[in-house]
């Protein structure tokens, strides 16, 4: 049985008692190494590396894995492929230099009598701590060998029974005197010191120089002194109600379980109480917000909504409408509005934020609008100026690398309140900008930006803007719960009238020839289309397509005759910008461009789009590059190319292309890729600026997430200041592991 376990990391989330500072000689759990049993001052340097550096910290060191070793048989009562152990002492070892490689073969004496042979193919680390005379416990799955007419072990999993003090059979080691007597100086006691037997033994993240069972040595040790001085966070009710183990029980528990029932239960006790620590703090965060801060009442009138709508020449989808109906909502309270809109590919967002701003600004208040990169700033940019061209509404774009005297024009506008709609990247706060009324803060593709980076802006009033962010990639219900479960969430699904469904498909090499025909009949009607790759620039790493070598071989064969123009992050903004111009405009009929086209290009007449090496992209990129086509009116075609099919080690990049070649749905894509990759890749905890999870995993652990979300909310919302005695220690830890990134204040 595997579990695997992400690497916990200190500082602990769990309660620790005030009074554990004690003087010595009384144990306390800001002990340092030096004081744990077993560890001297060479082995605490290696625990230092793995974040070990005082006994509490050891105590929340958890296994990434178990290896469950209960089945203990003699050799004659073994059963082939089976996962089974035995017991024994170390016979003799030897290495053999096969046509294969090196191979490790050891003989093992088992209690009982009998004797049983293993084998490991170019793993002679194993060789480095066996001797004769030492106890083992060996488990795996025995195979039948016709040639020694017995079963064998391949590969098998070793638990060593004794300490690296022991009697060797100088016989049966390859290893000279003076080798072991350098690697293991202490070996004079003619005793082994035997360890017992766990039916499930733990399996911890290691640093080179340490084995496992010198950590399970020094774990064993200090459980019992250190253990009964952790402090229960929870009131007894609390652990009866939610069936969690108690603190002291759980850590036993977790490191030696006597079963997988027992480890299941120490498990969830650390899921849900890591889980309820952040949704106790999003929930406080999020009535905070509501109570404490003030924004500027932004009402809708009829009058109001007819000369917006007269802006937009098409009807609404009512998915669209249903937001602006909740935004609008929103607007016309004092409270902050905080509000995420997520929408597919194409379903229509820009408009429904540019009602929102629009809204803002007739009511005389200022909007910022930030996306994360230049070429969707200007992208946004540019729908605004079309959409705004005949009203008096003034737009200011700021972003990095504009001229000082063209900049100080702008900061100009913002400070006098000439200029009401403010576009541009992270540059709008990475300086310090003077608003004369800022109202409506919108912030595209939310989570390349994080907790941090909801902006702190100076509005040059005494209230504080509303907040609408937005993503196009489609988010797992966990997920937003947990980055974003600080706001409110408006969901658009569909495609506004116009939209046509985009034909995707998985090509084999032999079929190139057939889809650059398909391509250049395209082009001659009057089409445009991108080419995406992976990479830049050529790589002994990679094995992927270039954008120049992709442009070079193109130009020269099945697109020749083509305008054909690159795109990628290394070009100047000058130069991205032109090659946008060209192609928008239609000088360029094919724009071949990395991925920095995944987001904000919006060009109606491009309808195909060719994906080189697409298993080096993610599921939900390839989807945001697919929504760059299909804008307009004409059918619009995607074909991956991918080597993948005939490469059986890539499966989990196989079923990402699959998935994406059957259907067009974001929120199902989203989910898919949840499941392959995990949030790590996806929307890693670290980027938002929350502290990594030590054990929780949001795609395995969703229902005790959907469970503890309840529970939080419910306890903030019946003691919004956690001042009840009962809570007083989960309100400590909260502040202690979210209050500084969450900007929670003094809870209370």
């Amino acid at each position: 049985m595997c579990i695997p376990y992400p690497l916990p990391l200190t500082p602990y989330p769990f309660h620790l008692k005030p009074e554990a500072r004690s003087p010595k000689p009384e144990a306390s759990l800001s002990d340092g190494l030096t004081y744990l049993k077993g560890v001297g001052s060479a082995r605490a340097e290696l625990l230092v590396r793995l974040g070990i550096r005082r006994a509490a910290d050891l105590l929340f060191h958890f296994p990434r894995d178990y290896v469950d070793v209960a089945d203990i048989r003699k050799p004659e009562d073994l059963v082939e492929g089976q996962l089974q152990s035995v017991l024994g002492v170390i016979d003799s070892f030897e290495r053999k230099q096969t046509r294969n490689g090196v191979m490790l073969a050891m003989g093992m004496i088992c209690d009982g009598g009998g004797y049983i042979r293993a084998f490991w193919f170019n793993q002679l680390y194993h060789a480095e701590q066996m001797f004769g005379g030492r106890r083992v416990l060996m488990t795996g799955k025995p195979k039948w060998d016709n040639f020694k007419n017995c079963l064998v072990f391949m590969h098998p999993k070793l638990t060593y029974l004794a300490d690296d003090s022991g009697f060797r059979h100088q016989t049966s080691d390859f290893r000279n005197e003076d080798e072991v007597s350098d690697a293991n100086p202490e070996a004079q006691s003619p005793k082994p010191e035997a360890f017992p037997i766990e039916p499930m033994q733990p399996i911890y993240p290691l640093t080179e120089g340490l084995q496992q069972h010198h950590l399970r040595k020094i774990v064993r040790n200090a459980l019992p002194v250190y253990v009964p001085l952790l402090d229960e966070v929870f009131p007894e009710s609390f652990l009866t109600a939610y069936k969690l183990l108690p603190i002291h029980e759980a850590v036993r528990k977790i490191h030696f379980p006597e079963s997988t029932d027992a480890l299941d239960a120490a498990r969830r006790r650390f899921i849900f109480q890591e889980l309820f620590l952040l949704q106790v703090a999003l929930a406080i965060r999020r009535l905070q917000r509501q109570t404490t801060l003030k924004a500027p009442a932004i009402e809708l009138s009829p009058k109001i909504d007819t000369r917006i709508r007269k802006l937009f020449p098409f009807a609404l989808t009512e998915s669209q409408e249903q937001v602006i109906r909740e935004i609008t909502g929103d607007l016309r309270h004092p409270i902050p509005m905080n509000r995420l809109l997520q929408g597919d590919v194409g379903s229509g967002k820009t408009v429904v934020a540019a009602y929102a701003m629009l809204l803002a600004v007739a009511h005389d208040y200022q909007v910022a609008f930030m996306a994360p990169t230049e070429v969707l700033a200007r992208q946004h940019l540019r729908t605004l100026e079309l959409m705004l061209e005949h009203s008096r509404v003034k737009i200011a774009p700021l972003f990095g690398g504009q001229r000082p005297a063209e900049r100080a024009k702008v900061l100009e506008d913002i400070a006098s309140g000439n200029a009401k709609i403010i576009v541009g990247t992270q540059a709008i706060i990475a300086t310090e900008i003077e608003f004369h009324q800022l109202g409506l803060v919108v912030i595209d593709e939310q989570h390349k930006f994080g907790v941090r980076q909801r902006a702190k802006l100076k509005t040059g009033t005494g209230f504080d803007p509303h907040y609408l962010v937005m993503t196009a990639t489609p988010i797992p219900r966990s997920v937003t719960m947990t980055l974003f479960g600080d706001l409110d969430v408006s969901i658009m699904r569909g495609l506004p009238p116009g939209r046509r469904k985009i034909s995707t498909y998985l090509a084999e090499p032999e079929q190139r020839g057939k889809w650059w025909d398909f391509v250049r009949k395209k082009l001659r009607d009057g089409r445009q289309a991108f080419v995406v790759v992976p990479l830049v620039e050529e790589s002994e790493n990679y094995d992927a397509r270039s954008i120049k070598e992709t442009y070079d071989a193109l130009t020269a064969g099945p697109l020749n005759g083509f305008t054909l123009a690159m795109l990628h992050g290394r070009m100047s903004n000058d130069e991205k910008a032109k090659a946008m111009y060209d192609f928008r405009t239609g000088e360029t009929q094919v724009l071949i461009a990395t991925s920095v086209i995944e987001v904000g290009v919006d060009v109606a007449n491009a309808t195909l789009m060719t994906i080189e090496n697409g298993e080096r992209f993610g599921l939900a990129q390839l989807h945001q590059l697919r929504g760059r086509i299909g804008r307009g009116s004409h059918p619009a075609f995607c074909t991956v190319f991918s080597d993948v099919a005939h490469k059986p080690q890539n499966e989990d990049a196989l079923a990402r292309l699959k998935a994406f070649v059957e259907t067009t749905d974001g929120f199902k894509l989203a989910e898919v890729d949840f499941e392959l990759r995990g949030p790590g890749e996806l929307f890693g905890t670290q980027q938002h600026g929350l502290p990594p999870f030590r054990i929780a995993d949001l795609a395995r652990d969703r229902e005790v997430l959907f469970e503890v979300r309840q529970v939080a909310t419910e306890m903030v919302r019946n003691d919004p200041g956690l001042s009840q005695p009962q809570h007083a220690k989960i309100r400590k830890q909260v502040l202690a592991r979210y209050g500084k990134v969450l900007e929670l204040g003094d809870v209370g």
